[in-house]
């Protein structure tokens, strides 16, 4: 397969050099990420600034790299746009230095590309992993579960509009169990300003989350608490289809 690459932690990335370590064995890659870290930059795209794309060649890998000025969705825009002479099969997002469940997908850079990925036609999938206490989880384990999630879903369902969410635990390969396919849920974050040393008249806050995890047990933060890896499809139509017959009913007497 032709796939492209890409993350929101920038070019430079333990986890984007992992996942193409491992998937350049079998597959021919593309890559083209953020020049420096853009986590949480959900979907936004560059709109009004020029973009500015580089060549850089990552030590050990024999694929193509490309760095953007822009965000992780911009990385695919552009690489869909500009390499669309050959096709694309696949996109891959991450891997993420810290897991994306729950409400994470909202704000997420690395699975707002994968989304992207997807409305342009090209099936999709973000990985992530998870961080505890500050410590890395182990990239290389991770890049191996990406593997094998392709290679069981490439002559399966990889349509266009396919955007798959896999998150795998802080934990040695050994001890993963295998993997869950579920939906995401059961994690909300309260969000709250604090002050901070400033200059000047203007003053200075800076967003501090508290995690909120609920305990449905069908979801991806439950089964990764359980020791498995998580996938979940997603699709980026936000039609609210439960009140979409109510509404009709009541605007369209």
């Amino acid at each position: 397969m032709r796939l492209l690459l890409t993350n929101d932690d920038g070019i430079n990335a333990k986890g984007i050099y992992a996942l193409a370590k491992e998937l350049e064995k079998n597959h021919e890659l593309i890559i083209a990420a953020p020049d420096s870290e853009r986590s949480a930059s959900s979907h936004s795209i560059t709109i009004r600034k020029t973009l500015f794309v580089k060549q850089v060649q990552l030590e050990g890998l024999k694929s193509k790299a490309y760095s953007l000025s822009g965000t992780p969705a911009d990385c695919v825009k552009f690489a869909v746009d500009k390499f669309a002479d050959e096709k694309i099969d696949m996109v891959l997002s991450g891997i993420n230095n810290g897991l994306n469940v729950g409400m994470d997908v909202l704000y997420s850079g690395t699975v707002s590309a994968a989304i992207e990925a997807a409305s342009n036609n090209v099936p999709s999938m973000a990985v992530s992993l998870e961080v505890k206490n500050g410590i890395e989880g182990d990239y290389e384990v991770a890049a191996e579960y990406a593997a094998k999630v392709l290679e069981k879903v490439k002559y399966k369902f990889l349509k266009n509009n396919v955007v798959l969410n896999l998150n795998i635990p802080f934990l040695p390969p050994e001890k993963i169990k295998g993997i869950k396919v579920c939906r995401i849920g059961g994690r909300s974050f309260c969000g709250y300003f604090t002050e901070v040393d400033s200059q000047g008249e203007d003053r200075g806050f800076k967003l501090q989350s508290k995690v909120n995890d609920l305990h449905d047990d069908d979801t991806d933060v439950y089964f990764i608490k359980q020791g498995y890896a998580a996938l979940t499809p997603l699709h980026y139509d936000f039609t609210n289809f439960k009140l979409l017959e109510e509404a009709n009913k009541i605007f369209n007497k």
